[in-house]
């Protein structure tokens, strides 16, 4: 883990009608960490992450990325072109379209107009394979496993080369060789620099891959 800071939040308030959900929080994640966010329901955890991707404003406080560069997201959209994506637990990708096409979604290489089938399938193979997900590119999503649709939201992420992948409470629906998959997935991404938010309940899994818990 670096000591290089990727991501600081400061003194981070947002209020919704009767209820105070967040005050003055801060939170930092480094480069090339596992940083572990727990709380029980209702402590602000979602919030907090909804706040940093654009899904709630907020009233007060700052959020700053790498090269002390402040940024407000409105949208996840602002937020994934500044750097920070996030995969849920409910996997937001198209069941019906293969696995080359989630990947490539929205940014799909062309020629002559037209979608170019080859390269696409060509340069899924070579991220999957980076991140040794064994799935083919021609696959439909909605025949693999929700441990693999995870790691294709995540594979999809890193080559939209994210600083900081927020995973939010991914394991809840994986038995253990699943999440076991997931977690040496989420230690090569640190090594790779990427920071990560976990979000989750279970402490065990925190002890077991995470470099720092708030």
């Amino acid at each position: 883990m670096s000591d290089k800071i990727v991501l600081s939040m400061k003194n981070i308030s947002k209020t919704f009608p009767g209820v105070k959900a967040l005050s003055n929080v801060d939170f930092t994640l480094r480069e090339g960490e596992i940083h572990a966010l727990m709380g029980e329901n209702g402590a602000g955890k979602s919030t907090l992450i909804k706040v940093l991707t654009g899904v709630h404003g907020f009233e007060e406080g700052q959020i700053v990325m790498e090269g002390n560069r402040t940024i407000v997201n409105n949208s996840p959209q602002d937020a994934q072109k500044n750097g920070i994506s996030t995969v849920y637990q409910e996997v937001n990708l198209c069941p019906n379209l293969t696995v080359a096409e989630n990947l490539f979604i929205g940014r799909e290489p062309r020629k002559c107009g037209m979608i170019d089938w080859r390269t696409m399938n060509r340069k899924s193979a070579e991220v999957l394979k980076s991140l040794d997900i064994n799935v083919s590119p021609t696959q439909n999503l909605d025949e693999c496993s929700i441990a693999i649709q995870q790691m294709i939201a995540i594979a999809r992420a890193v080559d939209m080369k994210c600083k900081v992948l927020i995973l939010d409470e991914p394991t809840s629906s994986l038995d253990d060789d699943e999440v076991e998959k997931l977690f040496t997935l989420m230690r090569k991404l640190r090594e790779e620099g990427v920071g990560i938010i976990f979000v989750t309940h279970f402490l065990e899994q925190v002890y077991a891959v995470c470099d720092r818990i708030t």
